[in-house]
C-alpha cells in the first residue's frame, strides 16, 4: 500500500495567470483592424495627393485656356480691324474709281461736243473757272460772274478747294454768305454748307467793318483752314465758275 501511495503523482495546482504566448480571437481582432486602419489612412494621404495634383493642375489648365483665349480674342479683333480698314480702302477706292470714270466720260462727251472754256479761264473736273483780275465788293463780283454766264464759286467737294487753293495767288471771294440769317451759311445757288474748311476761329462775325456775311478765301495759309467771314464791302478780287461751252458759243 505505501508503495502505491508513493506512486501517486498529485496534479500540480494551475497557473490562474493566462500566457501570453496564447493565441486568440481577440487577438487577431486587433492586428485586423490596425491593418484596417493603416490601409485607409494610406488611401487617405493617397487621395489627397491625388486631389492636390488634379488642382494644381486643373489651375494651369484653367491659366493656360485662359491665355490661350486671350491671345485668340487679341488676334481675332486685329483681323477684324484689319478688314475693316480693307473695305474702307476698298470702299474709298470705288468711290475714287467712280468719280474718275465719271470725270472721263464727261471729258470724252465733251470732246465729241468740241466744249472748251473761254481764253483767260481754267478748266477742272469739268467746269470753268475764272480768277479775276479786278477787286470790288463780294456783290459786284458776284454782279460780273453773272454778267459772263457764271456764278461765284461754289466749293462743294476737297477736290476743288484744293485745286482753287493750289491756282488763287491772292484772297479772293467765294460764293458763300449768311447775309439771310446770321450763322444760316449758303452757297449762292441757295445751297445750305455741308462741308467748311474755316480758319482757327472762323466764322466769327467779329471784324472791324461790322457784320462779316461774306466770306474769303485766304492764300498762303492751310489749304484746309483757309476760309473766312469778312464784310461784304471789302475790296477783293472774286472766282466765277460755269460749265464749258460749245465753241461757237465764245
Amino acid at each position: 500500500m505505501e508503495e502505491i501511495y508513493a506512486n501517486v503523482d498529485y496534479n500540480k495546482p494551475v497557473d490562474p495567470t493566462p500566457s501570453t504566448n496564447q493565441t486568440g480571437p481577440r487577438s487577431s481582432e486587433r492586428r485586423l483592424h490596425g491593418a484596417v486602419v493603416l490601409c485607409l489612412g494610406l488611401l487617405s494621404v493617397v487621395l489627397l495627393v491625388g486631389l492636390i495634383i488634379l488642382g494644381v493642375t486643373y489651375r494651369d489648365l484653367a491659366a493656360e485656356h485662359s491665355t490661350i483665349k486671350a491671345n485668340l480674342t487679341e488676334r481675332l479683333q486685329a483681323s477684324n480691324d484689319k478688314l475693316s480698314s480693307v473695305s474702307e480702302e476698298r470702299d474709298l477706292l470705288n468711290a475714287n474709281l467712280t468719280s474718275v470714270s465719271k470725270e472721263l466720260d464727261t471729258l470724252q462727251s465733251l470732246s465729241k461736243q468740241k466744249r472748251t472754256c473761254p481764253a483767260g479761264w481754267k478748266m477742272f473736273s469739268c467746269t470753268c473757272y475764272l480768277f479775276s483780275t479786278k477787286t470790288d465788293s463780294w456783290e459786284n463780283g458776284k454782279k460780273d460772274c453773272r454778267d459772263r454766264g457764271a456764278e461765284l464759286v461754289i466749293i462743294d467737294t476737297v477736290e476743288k478747294q484744293e485745286f482753287i487753293f493750289k491756282t488763287l495767288k491772292e484772297d479772293n471771294w467765294i460764293g458763300l454768305n449768311d447775309r439771310e440769317k446770321e450763322g444760316t451759311w449758303k452757297w449762292i445757288d441757295g445751297t445750305p454748307l455741308t462741308v467748311g474748311y474755316w480758319r482757327t476761329g472762323e466764322p466769327n462775325n467779329n471784324g472791324p467793318g461790322g457784320e462779316e456775311d461774306c466770306v474769303q478765301i485766304k492764300s498762303g495759309v492751310n489749304a484746309k483752314e483757309s476760309w473766312n467771314d469778312v464784310h461784304c464791302d471789302n475790296s477783293l478780287p472774286w472766282i466765277c465758275a460755269k460749265k464749258p461751252q460749245y465753241l461757237h458759243e465764245f
